[in-house]
């Protein structure tokens, strides 16, 4: 009588949902720090990974953990676990060159800003 123990081999990643390219399908960042071969700075690091969403439940800037599987298409070799940290919830709003004139400040705009004042 053997008892056979079958132990998980499968490598799991954290990171973040960057984009939802199709139905139950999710581009992940998966961010990392390694040090440079020469001069021995800490430089940031960033791998892009495919992965499977069975349920369609992420959201763009979602923290996610993910777990190595089979091929499931020619580039999606990853599936999502769990979902460790919602990202906050930002409605998507059209931005107009208005309102991004109003919001950055512009050598025009600090004048005009400045003329009433004076008078």
């Amino acid at each position: 009588m053997s008892t056979h123990v079958r132990h998980n081999r499968r490598k799991t990643l954290v990171g973040f949902v960057t984009s939802r390219s199709g139905d139950k399908s999710v581009k992940v960042t998966i961010p990392y720090k390694s040090p440079h071969p020469l001069y021995h700075k800490v430089v940031n690091r960033q791998t892009v990974v495919h992965a499977h969403d069975e349920k369609n439940e992420t959201n763009l800037g979602d923290k996610v953990e993910l777990m190595e599987t089979r091929p499931l298409s020619r580039l999606k070799r990853w599936r999502i676990i769990s979902i460790i940290e919602r990202a906050v919830a930002v409605a998507p709003e059209a931005v107009t060159e208005k309102d991004v004139a109003e919001t950055v400040p512009t050598k025009t705009a600090k004048e005009t800003a400045k003329e009433p004042a004076k008078a």
